[in-house]
C-alpha cells in the first residue's frame, strides 16, 4: 500500500509518500506544493497542479488528510478550508479513498503524546522512516500524516487500495 498524506496550507501545503508492507513502513519522497498567484483562485489551482502532479509521479493507492481545526480568525480558517478541499478533491478525482485525522490524533500516533511540538514530530518522523529527509516541517507534518493512516488505516482501507488498483 502506497500512502500519500497531505498538510493542508493555502501558501504551503506539505506532502509525503510512504510505501507500507505489512508493519514496515519506508520513505519515498516528501515535499511542498507553495502556492503561486495574486487572487485565491490562481493560488488554489496552482496548488491542484502541482498536488494533482505528485500523484502522478508517485500513484499512491492512498491518502489521508489532516483536519482542519477552528481557531479565532475565522477568514484564516475559511482559507485553510479551501485549501483542505484541494487536498480532498486530488485524490478523489484520481479514485483514491482519502481518510481524515485529527492534529491530536497524528501525534499520539507518531509521537505518543497529542500535544506535541513540530521538533518531537519531526524527531520521530526521522525515528521511524530511516534515511529520510524533509526540507520543512510541512513535509515532515504531511509525513507524520500519513503514518497515521498506516497505524489506523485498517483491513477497510487496505481492500479499499485493491479496488482501487484493480481498476487502474
Amino acid at each position: 500500500m502506497r500512502v500519500l498524506g497531505i498538510d493542508p496550507g493555502l501558501r504551503n501545503m506539505g506532502w509525503g509518500v510512504i510505501e507500507v508492507s505489512g508493519s514496515r513502513l519506508s520513505h519515498v519522497a516528501n515535499g511542498v506544493c507553495h502556492s503561486v498567484g495574486d487572487d485565491l483562485a490562481g493560488r488554489l489551482l496552482s496548488l491542484h497542479e502541482q498536488l494533482t502532479e505528485v500523484f502522478r509521479a508517485y500513484m499512491p493507492t492512498m491518502a489521508a488528510v489532516e483536519q482542519t481545526f477552528v481557531n479565532k480568525d475565522g477568514a484564516g480558517t475559511l482559507k485553510l478550508g479551501q485549501a483542505r478541499g484541494i487536498a480532498l478533491l486530488v485524490p478523489a478525482q484520481a479514485g483514491v479513498p482519502v481518510a481524515e485525522y485529527a492534529p491530536n490524533q497524528i501525534k499520539k500516533t507518531v509521537v505518543g503524546v497529542g500535544h506535541a511540538d513540530k521538533r518531537q514530530v519531526q524527531h520521530m518522523v526521522a525515528m521511524q522512516l530511516p534515511g529520510c529527509h524533509f526540507d520543512s516541517a510541512d513535509a515532515a507534518d504531511a509525513l507524520a500524516i500519513a503514518i497515521c493512516h498506516a497505524h489506523h488505516g485498517g483491513a477497510a482501507s487496505r481492500l479499499a487500495a485493491a479496488i482501487g488498483e484493480a481498476r487502474r
